[in-house]
């Protein structure tokens, strides 16, 4: 029987990695369509009926077309049976979680995305340089974005972003941070705090953390200090 719910993504987009890790790791049935974003097959008109915005990750589901990683995560937890601490259903435990995900947009996400894009992405897709001041000033932006999650969200003795269980906060920052290293950048060094949740966030969604960050790891230099598998 055909599922209902399918997966349009690419593992080398960070919200892509972790709709796939939550899905995988909640047993939720759904049907995996890869959209090989190196070959633009996010930018057919074919995939323009599925998703609009020509982006990955997507969605659809019965009767429903749904893009944007946050709007997803909110369906499946209103639609499907998640464990509760993944988004949970009591108010102000969800609030917290919420209050991230509506933060990450123009921090985590931005800052992260913005310094791989702008170091390791478009140089490779568009041949173009790296201004090294330019580079500068983005690493800075992540840096301060990085340095903000070390001692507001896990500097008051929270284990996780959003109190004492693993949520989707975690899940969504843990996968944009991965990105800087292929990047050459180690987000670790020097953030003791920021390691060590890291260690407990793939440990909490092994093997589906490092499946979804194999090419990751395969790409980010030697410089930075791999994960055993």
């Amino acid at each position: 029987m055909a599922k209902a719910l399918k997966l349009y993504y690419d593992l080398m987009s960070q919200p892509s990695r972790a709709l796939w890790i939550l899905l995988e790791k909640t047993k939720i049935p759904y049907e995996k369509c890869l959209v090989n974003l190196g070959k633009g097959e996010h930018l057919t008109e074919q995939f323009k009926e599925i998703n609009r915005f020509q982006k990955v990750p997507c969605i659809t589901d019965s009767k429903i077309k749904l893009a944007e990683s946050v709007a997803i995560i909110r369906y499946l937890a209103r639609e499907y049976t998640l464990p509760d601490h993944w988004f949970p259903a009591e108010s102000r435990r969800q609030a917290r979680v919420d209050e991230y995900l509506e933060w990450q947009h123009h921090n985590t996400r931005a800052a992260c995305a913005t310094f791989f894009q702008y170091v390791w992405l478009r140089p490779r897709l568009m041949g173009t340089a790296v201004d090294p001041k330019r580079a500068d000033q983005y690493r800075e932006q992540m840096e301060k974005c990085l340095d903000f999650i070390e001692s507001e969200y896990l500097g008051h003795g929270s284990p996780y972003i959003a109190g004492d269980e693993i949520s989707v906060a975690d899940l969504l920052a843990a996968c944009e941070i991965e990105q800087a290293k292929m990047a050459g950048y180690d987000p670790c060094a020097g953030r003791p705090k920021l390691t060590e949740w890291m260690a407990r966030v793939r440990d909490a969604t092994n093997p589906y953390y490092d499946q979804a960050h194999k090419l990751v790891y395969k790409i980010m230099p030697d410089t930075i200090p791999k994960p055993k598998l």
